[in-house]
């Protein structure tokens, strides 16, 4: 009876040893992927913002708040397209940045598609990848670090001038409890499209631009405190500067006249469950990645060893005592 309880031990022992790198090297590469139905839902604030009023002779005024409600969707069919071939696992996320001032008017919608590899993060490209209805070609991550996030820098590509830029690792940081990994990107002034969208209705942008001579630039200082499991942020602030230069602009001091200036901050109910969300997941990414291997080739270093104590002792049983003859 020993003996086949130490066998089954062995067995089991057999079955961590190998089953621990096959779930580390081989499940979780396959695993660990960003889901292609994805949905979410951010609003972030600028408060005490500066705003251009189209209705007051193009002036702007300081606003209590202006609120941006950003929706992201996974869009299964086209990332099945795609995946055709690719040959590899897509995700294709369509994504809205809706810009309200603070009367509840739209300033402006921006609209976007990006496909990226579902394991690494890294773009795309395929028909249909685009910024404001303007097809791009991205270089770099955008929204999200690829999972188990390295201390360097990364490009990031940057929807407002459709260009990538290194984003810099600034250092490790503890936020809310959660160590992060702290990143900074800042683009200097640069002249980008007007939005299609905009708050006046009826008016192309690039019929404008042309007709006005007017144009607009932006700089933006980008920071992001990532979690290094799942390369998701779990915090985003940006410090924005958009403002019309020359044409209609012309009469403003030094010609220029401000769009929006702003800092961009996450509210702080979707900041709160952003953090639940990316703490939940972190720990599902670390037990296929860490704990369940490392928990296997321990069970795995049990069972040989009580199988081999259970062998041993059962090997040092003396021999029972033989009975009498009988005549």
């Amino acid at each position: 009876m020993r003996r086949r309880a130490s066998l089954v031990l062995l067995a089991l022992a057999v079955f961590c040893t190998a089953f621990a790198p096959l779930l580390r090297w081989y499940a979780y590469p396959r695993l660990a992927k960003i889901p292609p139905g994805q949905y979410q839902e951010m609003v972030l604030e600028a408060k005490d913002a500066t705003l251009l009023d189209y209705t007051a002779g193009l002036a702007p005024k300081k606003v209590d708040k202006v609120t941006i409600i950003q929706t992201l969707k996974g869009n299964v069919e086209a990332s099945r397209e795609i995946e055709a071939s690719a040959g590899k696992d897509v995700v294709v996320w369509d994504t809205l940045s809706h810009i309200v001032g603070p009367d509840g008017k739209t300033v402006s919608q921006i609209p976007e598609r990006y496909i990226f590899d579902a394991h690494t993060q890294d773009p795309v490209h395929a028909t249909g990848e685009m910024v404001d209805g303007d097809p791009v070609k991205r270089e770099g991550i955008e929204f999200k670090w690829p999972f188990f996030t390295e201390p360097r820098d990364y490009l990031y590509f940057d929807a407002q001038t459709r260009t990538a830029s290194p984003i810099h690792y600034v250092g490790p940081r503890t936020y809310k409890g959660m160590d992060v990994y702290y990143y900074e990107q800042n683009v200097p002034w640069t002249k980008v499209p007007l939005p299609k969208k905009m708050p006046i209705e009826g008016i192309d942008p690039a019929t404008f631009e042309q007709t006005t001579g007017t144009s607009l630039w932006y700089k933006v200082k980008a920071m992001f405190w990532v979690d290094p499991v799942t390369g998701a942020p779990v915090n985003a602030e940006q410090v924005i500067e958009q403002e019309m230069r020359g044409g209609l602009a012309a009469g403003a001091p030094d010609g220029k006249l401000t769009v929006f200036a702003g800092h961009v901050k996450m509210r702080e109910d979707y900041a709160a469950h952003t953090r639940e969300l990316v703490a939940a997941n972190r720990s599902k990414v670390l037990a296929l990645h860490t704990y369940a291997p490392i928990g296997l080739g321990v069970s795995a270093v049990v069972l040989f060893g009580l199988a081999l104590w259970m062998e041993a002792r059962d090997r040092r049983r003396p021999a029972p005592a033989a009975g009498p003859l009988s005549a």
